[in-house]
């Protein structure tokens, strides 16, 4: 072995640190140091993904302690004719001993007399005890490169239980576990090992000072799930992760971020506990786009055009309502109708697309007359035209000529005006054909020329009773939410597109929007970044341009039992690796996300889950997870993470930092 420790082959392989810890081990125990052994014990039982290992309390008391979930390395009895090399053990639970039942009939005997003093025979027998080990693989110089680490999954060869020998690493080796197989390009330290919840000292023993890296490049374009309940930590590793990216790309400005901030805390201060936000740590590159501005935040407004998204913005109008406790009889008929949506009017069979213009129009006249403003012009430019000969199109119904002549004559109006040119004559129009319904409801001017049916059907007659009700505020009702309204609102898609291929990170301020508005906004915006990403891979001109998009409450978007996997959502979890798109989303529980999604996800940070169906549930979609379920369970510490990373091939427990603090220094969230 010393031949084959003096020699250089390795000298520039991290693994050199191993033939150093060797040589120390060997030094001390020849010196009679044992106390300073990290020896802990010999393999009892051997097998391919497991290890039972002999100890004894002396040995852990000498490292510290051996708690369960801690790393071992497993080293042959000589390295003599071979390279470097050690296997990684995780410690599972407790073993028994050959010697089990022995030692307690030997502790019942000692109890039942009060346990007397031992003499040393007997200390030395009852000291000994196993534990049982999970195999994660084997560390070992590359062979293409012998200055570089390689780690496998697995172990090339099992010998003799008693070849090898079993050691706690030092905080050096434990540095080249956790850190030594991360991507040496953009790593950001985003906290540091901790191996247990429990911080009492065993043995007095120093604590570890292990950081945990990570590589950005695993984020980039790839799938990042969060999980665990709420205030423990996930949003913090969340602003860690796109703090990470913003400073690590800010020559390179290559990724933009998307923010869906439905708490207001990434873009917000909270001058009540000194939390600095995302966006005030990184004023030059973060942007923020919000529905109500508020005072302390500098922003853009993020609002709803309610005349050019009619299908999406009724149900947002409908939520608002029943928020506010409007629950008559004819606000409830009108909340319950369903608007086409304007661009696939033209795709609706002929005799259909003349009730779907209609519908619109007379949405846009209840918009019109609750105060909504609107940019006629860029109406006028939509697809609002129904097939045929006068047939309604833009703001003109196109009723024939008969209606219009009675109605506008019950109005005392004659001549009769011209067809609608604009919203106003279009609201009057429709509130003149509402007196002379109400007038005369059975007049066969009333009935459809194309059928034998109503001129109005049920969807109709709501939407025009609550353009004039016959009792109630009607559309005043929608003024207070004009705030969600602007008429130029689609080019804030555009800018925030623009902004996101410019490195930018940009933050939607959804705190004080309900779920049918975050929805709204979570949709429209993923189809642009899906679509604007498909069309640069398509042309060829992708490069290196990444976007991360930031979801929480990830369970409403990517529902276990989704039917429908052509929608964006799942089109990002199949396809957004191709595309440059990356994601990282977050939920309390694993077991209410997509399957597929979860399958498809490289990184996990989890922190405490209360049930145990959960905890299983995790282990069985990333095997990773398996047999750290019980730790899962029980640590409830804020910010204590087991991480896996694209980079990582077995999970870390990191103690996350918490991100205020990196403002200043390096300090752990709990």
């Amino acid at each position: 072995m010393q031949n084959f420790l003096s020699a250089a082959e390795y000298q520039d392989n991290p693994l050199s640190k191993l033939i150093d810890f060797l040589q120390s081990e060997e030094s001390n125990e020849t010196a009679g140091l044992l106390e300073k052994l990290r020896f802990v014990g010999y393999v009892l039982e051997i097998g391919f993904d497991t290890a039972r290992v002999i100890t004894s309390d002396p040995f852990k008391r000498a490292v510290g302690g051996i708690p369960r979930g801690s790393f071992l390395i497993m080293v042959p009895d000589t390295l003599s004719g071979m390279p470097p090399h050690f296997s990684l053990l995780r410690v599972k639970d407790v073993a028994a001993t050959p010697l089990g039942s022995q030692v307690q009939q030997t502790y019942f005997e000692l109890h039942k007399k009060s346990m007397p003093e031992l003499d040393v025979w007997t200390q030395g027998e009852l000291q000994w005890g196993a534990f049982n080990t999970s195999v994660l693989g084997m560390f070992y110089p590359d062979p293409n490169n012998t200055n570089k680490l390689a780690f496998s999954g697995d172990v090339n060869t099992v010998v003799s239980a008693h070849r090898y020998r079993v050691y706690a690493p030092t905080d050096e080796l434990l540095k080249l576990i956790v850190n030594g197989i991360v991507r040496p390009e953009m790593q950001s330290q985003i906290g540091m090992l901790r191996l247990t919840e429990c911080q009492l000292p065993f043995a007095n023993a120093p604590k570890l000072n292990v950081p945990v890296n990570i590589s950005v490049k695993d984020f980039m374009g790839f799938r990042t799930a969060m999980f665990g309940k709420t205030r423990l930590g996930k949003s913090n590793v969340v602003k860690l992760l796109a703090d990470a990216l913003i400073k690590t790309t800010a020559q390179s400005k290559n990724v933009g971020q998307l923010i869906f901030d439905i708490n207001g805390e990434y873009a917000n201060d909270n001058p009540q506990d000194g939390n600095l936000s995302l966006r005030s740590a990184n004023e030059t590159r973060c942007n923020v786009f919000s529905i109500i501005k508020r005072p302390t935040t500098p922003s853009q407004p993020l609002k709803l055009n309610f005349y050019e998204q009619p299908d999406s913005c009724l149900p947002i109008v409908a939520s608002l309502l029943q928020d506010a406790g409007q629950n008559s009889q004819y606000i409830k008929s009108f909340a319950a109708v369903q608007l086409p949506n304007i661009q696939e009017i033209s795709q609706l069979p002929i005799g259909n697309q003349k009730r779907a213009v209609r519908k619109i129009q007379m949405f846009w006249a209840i918009l019109n007359k609750a105060g909504f403003q609107a940019d006629e012009a860029r109406l006028n430019k939509l697809p609002m035209r129904a097939s045929g000969p006068n047939s309604p199109a833009f703001f003109n119904p196109g009723f024939r000529q008969e209606l219009r002549t009675a109605a506008w004559g019950l109005a005392g109006v004659d001549p009769i005006p011209a067809a609608p040119s604009n919203l106003s004559t279009l609201r009057k129009e429709l509130e003149v054909v509402i007196d002379f319904k109400q007038a005369n409801p059975t007049s066969p001017l009333l009935q459809s020329t194309g059928s034998s049916g109503d001129l109005f059907d049920p969807d109709d007659n709501a939407l025009l009773e609550f353009l004039k009700p016959k009792s109630g505020g009607g559309t005043v009702i929608l003024r207070p939410f004009i705030a969600y309204h602007d008429p130029l609102a689609s080019d804030v898609v555009v800018e925030i597109i623009r902004l996101l291929s410019m490195g930018q990170t940009v933050i939607l301020d959804l705190g004080n929007a309900n779920d049918q508005i975050r929805r709204y906004f979570s949709d429209l915006l993923s189809k642009a970044v899906f679509s604007h990403q498909e069309s640069k891979f398509t042309s060829n001109t992708l490069n290196d341009c990444y976007i991360q998009l930031y979801f929480e409450e990830a369970h409403n978007l990517f529902p276990r039992d989704a039917t429908d996997l052509t929608d964006v959502y799942s089109r990002f979890a199949k396809e957004g690796a191709k595309f440059h798109v990356g994601m990282v989303y977050s939920t309390q529980s694993p077991s209410t996300i997509s399957q597929e999604l979860l399958a498809q996800t490289e990184n996990f940070f989890v922190g405490h889950l209360s049930s145990q169906d959960e905890a299983k549930s995790l282990a069985r979609v990333q095997v990773a997870y398996e047999g750290l379920e019980q730790d899962i369970l029980h640590s409830r510490t804020p910010g204590y993470m087991r991480m896996l990373t694209f980079s990582h091939r077995f999970v870390i427990p990191v103690q996350a930092f918490k991100y205020e603090a990196l403002l200043t220094s390096s300090t752990s969230i709990a």
